[in-house]
């Protein structure tokens, strides 16, 4: 099999909607480092040039909505049928069947809702964990056509419009659960004619001839996205991957294949990497809190969020994958709709912040926002956050700058720049130029390179992650993820462990000699008492209170005499160390503090 750049794991691995331990995901995935070795061609260029795309959770479970037996379940909506959710038994969530109506269904007008937003190819749900087909398979009734009194396939719909729209199209398909078919993973153990069966009967009788049929029967097809590998053997998922390469060479197949097997790193739902990641992966989110429709679910992200995760994400080096659920009816909800046109207004305008693009050349983001890398060489500085005093700084660009301009609705605006101890400063308008967010076009001589490293913003609040750390002693950085509701995940970076003798250092570049409050980020038991330092001997030891969840607690002033590098150093003093857990530090100059 062929396959594409070599993927540096970075961070622990979740998987769509469930929790498997580190040691469990290793052997499933196999050595990430290992996908790859072939160069992008034709094959990866709408992945790897498009960088934004449409997911769509939409089943039998969107006619659910969340609600079942009168009571309300919270959090992601398509594993209602679950053990974990509802319990639902496969007899009772199959006859659901006859009720799933969606007689609103519009693959155009979803297709257009896509291209509006700015997004290069849809990725829809074929079957998922409960085994419903959205299309019509003729291996199995348990389908939209058959089961329901649609009588439809829509799938053949959405893939039509998407080759007219000029989309790519992709399959979700739950290759290793099902839990209405004997056999699948979580799935009944006895069949029809009462035989007990095992994965070998699933994967035979309905996987295979599935993949078959969805790899054949729609058209080109861009991605092939499985799902939820768990302890699924190697030799199954190397035969699924064999038959998507013979039926659809162009197509690439997600991460989450398992083994190692798939052509591009899948990041764990709900989760933009802290820093640049090399190679080809995505990121996969949500427009509100459940993949598939809830009733209840009205928590869109707005137009600003969804920008600002796409263009951190490109930033990094990735591509956005953002789910919509569509409602029993077919339609998208109007909260993602709304969102999704407002944001593609922005994207048209400035397409070449997210299109073709290289990431971030400082690796990370910015106190104030983000960046990318124009086809053309050019940095496009995204500013979230306009600075009140109208200069923006960016540290260590080692580049002299040929030309630097705001770009507006009236064309670009040239802007004033300076530099000082190693910083570059604009000069801005009063008034930012985009309710949104705010493009600064920056050319260099060459291609931009950046000193390694943070500074300390002269004007905002820095917030640096545990894993920027240049070293550490006695205490471990390691990546944590967790459910907020159920399915909803969390993911950070933070350093545990702690001991007495726990150091953690941070390199630092000031612009502005002056005083700055330092707050850390953590969770812990009790109160606990950590202490900062800096270098020249600047030392602050104070107690604060803590949560089992993140909150930030001020430590107090720290003084830096003299622009330039600086090195500050956290140590636990005293407390419950075994609870302590330190996500962040933050430095916000006095002059800004409220």
């Amino acid at each position: 099999m062929k396959n594409i750049l070599s993927i540096i794991l970075l961070f622990s691995i979740s998987f769509c909607f469930g929790q498997k331990d580190t040691t469990t995901m290793d052997k499933m995935w196999g050595n990430q480092d290992e996908i790859a070795n072939s160069k992008i061609n034709a094959r990866t260029a709408l992945f790897a040039d498009g960088n934004y795309a449409m997911f769509i959770h939409w089943g039998l479970y969107s006619n659910i909505a969340n609600k079942w037996d009168g009571k309300t379940y919270y959090g992601i909506s398509e594993w209602i049928m679950s053990p974990r959710r509802a319990g639902i038994a496969p007899e009772r969530y199959m006859a659901e069947a006859k009720k799933f109506n969606p007689q609103n269904f519009d693959a155009d007008a979803i297709v257009k809702l896509a291209k509006d937003a700015g997004m290069k190819y849809v990725v829809i749900t074929s079957k998922h964990h409960d085994g419903f087909a959205m299309y019509h398979s003729k291996s199995n009734k348990f389908n939209i056509v058959d089961a329901t009194p649609f009588k439809r396939d829509p799938m053949k719909e959405l893939s039509k419009a998407c080759k007219k729209a000029g989309l790519g199209f992709g399959f979700y398909y739950s290759h290793n659960q099902d839990w209405t078919f004997p056999g699948g993973n979580k799935g009944p153990k006895v069949n029809e004619k009462g035989e007990t069966v095992d994965f070998d009967y699933y994967f035979k009788e309905k996987c295979l001839p599935q993949i078959k049929e969805i790899t054949t029967e729609y058209g080109d097809i861009a991605i092939i996205w499985f799902d939820t590998p768990g302890d699924m053997e190697k030799k199954y998922v190397a035969e699924l991957v064999e038959i998507v390469n013979k039926n659809q060479p162009n197509a690439l197949v997600a991460g989450r294949a398992g083994h190692g097997l798939g052509d591009y790193k899948s990041f764990g739902d709900m989760n933009i990497p802290e820093k640049n990641v090399p190679g080809l992966w995505e990121s996969v989110d949500v427009t509100n809190d459940s993949w598939g429709y809830a009733w209840y679910d009205e928590n869109w992200k707005s137009p600003k969020r969804l920008l600002t995760n796409v263009i951190s994400t490109v930033a990094r080096g990735g591509t956005y994958m953002l789910n919509v659920g569509p409602d029993p009816t077919g339609i998208i909800p109007e909260g993602a709709t709304s969102s999704l046109q407002k944001s593609g207004e922005w994207i048209k305008k400035y397409p070449q912040v997210l299109y073709k693009t290289g990431s971030s050349p400082w690796g990370h983001a910015l106190p104030w926002g983000d960046a990318t890398v124009a086809a053309d060489g050019k940095i496009n500085l995204c500013v979230y956050k306009w600075p009140v005093d109208g200069i923006l700084s960016v540290p260590g660009l080692k580049n002299k700058i040929k030309a630097a301009c705001v770009l507006t609705d009236k064309g670009p605006q040239s802007i004033e720049i300076t530099t000082e101890n190693g910083w570059t400063s604009f000069h801005l308008p009063a008034v930012r130029p985009e309710k949104l967010i705010s493009v600064i076009e920056v050319e260099t001589e060459g291609k931009p390179e950046v000193t390694e490293g943070f500074g300390i913003d002269p004007v905002f609040t820095t917030s640096v992650p545990v894993g920027f750390a240049q070293s550490s002693e006695n205490v471990n950085i390691e990546h944590k993820r967790w459910m907020e509701k159920f399915g909803e995940w969390k993911h950070i970076s933070q350093a545990q462990d702690w001991t007495n003798d726990s150091k953690l250092s941070w390199e630092f570049e000031v612009m502005q000699p002056g005083e700055y409050r330092v707050d850390l980020n953590y969770s812990g038991a009790g109160r606990i008492v950590w202490r900062v330092e800096t270098e020249e001997g600047d030392m602050l030891q104070n107690e604060q209170n803590s949560s089992h969840v993140y909150n930030t607690y001020e430590m107090g002033l720290i003084k830096f005499d003299k622009p330039g590098k600086h090195t500050v150093t956290v140590s636990f003093i005293d407390g419950k160390k075994e609870k302590a857990s330190l996500k962040s530090i933050e430095f916000t100059p006095l002059e800004y503090l409220d």
